[in-house]
């Protein structure tokens, strides 16, 4: 047994000195400005890894970790350099899934970081595919920081259907193709879900979601009569009542502004009106339009990035 607990500890230190001696092989090229540390190519440090890969990959884990915990905070330069660290991590071991997850919450300031961001996530899914929470941060950065929503429902939606996705994922994924213009999806989506559950709160959710859609449909029908309305008369609604007025009716009547099956005992009284920041009508029952909403902040920069890559997004409309 002693004999044993020698040669293990002779491993050891025999592969610390060939961790530190690889290391110290690999060529340095800061690059200018540079002020977080030096990080080597990854397939450098594979290629020079000689079988301890694992090792490697936990030291600059440490690193990467590190420049988290201190006190100066992640800025954009600190940033870059935790994302650096978590591709060497992740060549390394690919394997591990969480590094990826975790440079994805940090490299945010700006859209090559969240590009990166996603480029290390999807490595992570490559070998961890059955693991909600790598479609679900996917997803999370192509909707909230690049305004790519297709490509987001895409991702979400395989997040739903893993083990262990919290119960609120399809409302996400169906806002998330309303958002798109393609609220016919959100509808079939939801349905399939509601279809296959046997949990109780689950169903509740998706029912919720199922009525949302239903008085979205009302609201998008609604203004395809008012931009008649329009055309018609050379200028806009006061009310959203005009369209069931005498000149220029546009409807016989207004739809409910609450979902059709909701019993009379549950009626919020709800109207429609248009909202005054908007200038979109809405029904009072949920005082907004089903889609993905943003506080004014991330709004803003939202459409900044996407006016420097030229203005193309898949929003499909208004936020």
């Amino acid at each position: 047994m002693q004999e044993r607990k020698w040669t293990q500890l002779a491993l050891l230190i025999v592969s610390v000195g060939c961790v530190g001696w690889a290391h110290a092989r690999l060529p340095i090229e800061r690059s200018a400005g540079e002020s977080t540390g030096f990080v080597p190519d990854p397939k450098q440090v594979r290629a020079l890894a000689f079988g301890f890969d694992a090792i490697l990959a936990d030291l600059y884990w440490l690193k990467a970790v590190q420049v988290v915990g201190g006190t100066e905070g992640v800025d954009h330069g600190r940033a870059d350099y935790l994302g650096k660290l978590v591709d060497v991590v992740t060549t390394l071991n690919p394997e591990v899934a969480q590094p990826s997850r975790f440079a994805a919450v940090w490299l945010t300031h700006d859209e090559r970081q969240v590009r990166e961001s996603i480029r290390l996530l999807e490595r992570a899914i490559v070998h961890h595919p059955d693991d909600w929470r790598n479609h679900f941060y996917l997803g999370f950065a192509r909707f909230f920081y690049l305004g790519e929503y297709a490509l987001a429902a895409e991702a979400l939606e395989r997040a739903v259907r893993l083990p262990g996705a919290p119960a609120y994922l399809p409302r996400l994924v169906a806002r998330l193709h309303a958002q798109s213009r393609d609220i016919e999806v959100a509808e079939i989506f939801l349905r399939e879900m509601l279809r296959n559950s046997q949990d109780p709160e689950d169903r509740a959710q998706i029912q919720i979601a199922l009525d949302e859609i239903e008085i979205e449909y009302k609201a998008r029908h609604l203004e395809t009569a008012r931009s008649a309305y329009r055309e018609r008369t050379g200028h806009d609604i006061t009310a959203v009542e005009d369209l069931v007025r005498s000149p220029h009716r546009m409807l016989e009547k207004l739809p409910s502004p609450e979902p059709d099956a909701i019993p009379a005992s549950f009626s919020r009284g709800s109207v429609w009106k248009i909202d005054p920041k908007t200038d979109r009508i809405v029904s009072s029952y949920l005082g907004r339009r089903y889609e993905v909403h943003y506080s004014k902040f991330d709004k803003e920069r939202l459409e900044a990035w996407k006016q420097a890559r030229g203005g193309a997004d898949e929003s499909g409309g208004e936020q």
